[in-house]
């Protein structure tokens, strides 16, 4: 697995994810909604750890910076 997520998308993943846990606590969202939302938390965290997201891979989406080496031909 190569990283394959930005600093920001893991940022503002987090912070969704803390938010939609947070309206579920707090009995905003209930039932089978509130359910839904605490699964896509926990994979937007899992996924901001990681720093890997596999949909991204399927769509051939990158949003981390690639710092290119310098190869001097060993």
């Amino acid at each position: 697995m190569k990283k394959n997520m930005g600093t920001t998308d893991r940022i503002v993943r987090t912070i969704i994810a803390l938010v939609a846990v947070y309206l579920y606590y707090t009995g905003a969202v209930s039932a089978s909604l509130g359910i839904v939302l605490i699964a896509v938390a926990a994979i937007f965290l899992l996924t901001s750890l990681v720093s890997f997201c596999p949909l991204y891979t399927i769509f051939g989406l990158k949003t981390c910076s690639t710092v290119k080496k310098n190869n001097p031909g060993l």
